[in-house]
């Protein structure tokens, strides 16, 4: 894990001493709401339904045991006792006291934290494969590089004040599980005929009220270019991108109104001024930051422990876990542990502060003190010895983070929605609970198999529902909830956006049309498809058939809309 130096700490500091003033100064009126607002968002304060919002940065979802404790801390004297982890593998704090929050930013310097850039017109946290260093089919670990990105990008110059904010993903497997192609800019290692090491780049993907697929741009980019061409990239979308329109100011609506061909022609005349520049990246610095990232003692007789084996013959519910929280690990003897945020009665994403203990507890004793955050709101402890399965899983269960649903219907996406959002047009927390309880029974999730739905609260897409296999997006009319669905969205290698059923359903019967999509999805898949192939396959019109269909609730409802002229 990357440790700071000496300029990184004092960085730290010094922008914590600098916003303690503001505080001071805005508190004692001195500075006004338009004058502090902006002072506030570059450190990750947003004004929220009911009190500030707090959003700290974890760099590629990497956190230490000591980090994690920190966390757990400040949930419990500064907030109500939990946080809320989200899909760009952040954590949110939802009741700080403003005069609280320069301490809070104190307390996180302490252990090489902080909340800068987590919001504001300028390059966001850099996500990455929540699996990245132990992913079996990994050419090679992103987090170095989502490092050095993320020293490039801190308090750069010339990108703090962008058309609008920015986020870049860095996967290193074959398998996309960073969601690289609707991010702003995507970067994918891969090998030229060489086999040399470097990256697919995409340009102009993003969510929210115009979802787009990001464009390959180069199709290999040498290690070394790697910073000059991420500035040749923002350099074109910072004079080009629209400021006149907070809608349209992203880079997906330069690239798709220049064309993908066009904004490449761009990016590689600009390129070609400055990739002989200071910036380009040698092999000593990667080695330097690669240094960070050496994997852990690992034992090598972990394989040779049978007991693991045999527990899994002689318990159900620890097998049941095993198949769907824990992933394989490229180290033979080692497993990879989802720990899941996802229990019925709880919004998704949300911890307390005694499991965050908990958690950096089982982390030190079983995972080399390290947690991950993943892009579902989870957590995951990489590198668990087989022979320590079953006594980590006694653990979690106890602690009410062993649901073993990763990968199925009740492993949701869900942004906080209207119950904390301003920017929210309804609830979502309301009805994850209503769908968790609908779809109550183990078995029936499990013979659904791999299906990922997402839910939003507003075209923001924070809950990235345009990507969910089923997504749900939360919709206003004339003050009454009402919730828009979607199929056939995908964030991973197939990608692909989804298509809207028809018309929004009410909030009462939300989970009763899941229930009737999802049968559609039971009556007509063949041996062994997932819902996904199922829709590619079969379309949307049978669905829609099924979820509108003559008495149903969402029908009705529709029917009386149109006939008082909604």
């Amino acid at each position: 894990m990357y440790q700071y130096d000496y300029y990184d700490q004092t960085l730290v500091n010094e922008r914590v001493a600098q916003y303690r003033g503001q505080v001071r100064r805005f508190l004692a009126g001195e500075l006004s709401d338009d004058e502090f607002r902006p002072l506030r968002l570059m450190n990750g304060l947003y004004l929220q339904r009911h009190a500030p919002m707090l959003r700290v940065a974890i760099p590629y979802g990497l956190l230490s045991s000591r980090q994690m404790r920190t966390l757990a801390h400040i949930a419990r004297r500064y907030d109500q006792g939990y946080g809320h982890f989200t899909t760009r593998q952040n954590i949110q704090y939802n009741w700080p006291k403003l005069e609280d929050t320069p301490d809070i930013l104190a307390d996180l310097a302490q252990v090489q934290m902080h909340a800068i850039q987590t919001s504001g017109n300028c390059i966001r946290n850099v996500t990455a494969d929540h699996l990245a260093g132990v992913a079996p089919d990994e050419i090679e670990d992103p987090r170095i590089y989502c490092e050095i990105i993320r020293q490039w990008s801190t308090f750069h110059p010339e990108f703090s004040y962008l058309p609008r904010k920015f986020k870049i993903a860095v996967t290193g497997a074959t398998h996309d599980r960073a969601a690289a192609q609707v991010h702003d800019i995507g970067l994918r290692l891969v090998r030229d005929e060489a086999g040399q090491t470097g990256f697919q780049v995409l340009a102009g993907g993003g969510l929210g009220r115009t979802p787009l697929i990001g464009r390959v741009i180069r199709e290999f980019l040498p290690q070394r270019d790697l910073l000059t061409y991420l500035e040749a990239i923002l350099r074109v979308y910072n004079q080009h991108g629209r400021r006149d329109n907070i809608y349209k100011a992203r880079i997906k609506i330069l690239v798709k109104a220049l064309g993908a061909e066009k904004f490449r022609e761009q990016v590689e005349a600009e390129w070609e001024c400055i990739k002989n520049s200071g910036l380009a990246l040698e092999q000593a610095e990667i080695e330097r930051v690669r240094h960070y990232f050496t994997p852990p003692p690992y034992d090598t007789d972990a394989a040779a422990d049978l007991s693991f084996e045999q527990w899994l013959k002689a318990d159900k519910a620890f097998a049941a876990w095993i198949q769907h929280n824990v992933a394989a690990h490229k180290v033979a003897g080692y497993r990879n542990v989802f720990v899941a945020l996802k229990e019925p009665n709880v919004p998704p994403g949300d911890i307390t502060a005694g499991q965050m203990d908990e958690v950096a507890d089982l982390a030190d004793r079983y995972s080399f003190g390290m947690i991950r955050a993943t892009h579902h709101q989870n957590l995951l402890l990489a590198g668990v010895r087989q022979a320590d399965l079953y006594p980590l899983w006694h653990a979690l269960k106890g602690q009410k983070l062993a649901a073993p649903v990763i990968g199925t219907l009740a492993d949701m996406i869900c942004c906080p929605g209207l119950d904390f959002c301003s920017l929210a047009n309804a609830s979502s927390i309301s009805i994850a609970s209503q769908i968790n309880e609908k779809f109550d029974r183990l078995d029936y999730l499990y013979d659904l198999g791999d299906l990922r739905l997402n839910m939003s609260g507003c075209m923001n897409a924070c809950g990235h529902h345009h990507v969910g296999h089923i997504g749900i997006l939360g919709v206003d009319k004339k003050g009454e909830e009402w919730y828009q669905i979607s199929l056939g969205g995908s964030s991973e290698n197939d990608v692909s956006l989804g298509d809207i059923l028809g018309p929004s359903v009410p909030k009462t019967d939300v989970a009763n049309t899941l229930e009737r999509i999802l049968r559609v999805y039971v009556e007509r898949r063949e041996d062994g498809e997932r819902f996904l192939e199922t829709f590619r396959r079969i379309g949307l019109e049978p669905f829609r058939m099924q979820a509108y269909a003559p008495g149903s609730k969402a029908a009705k409802q529709e029917e009386q809309r149109h006939a008082v002229g909604y």
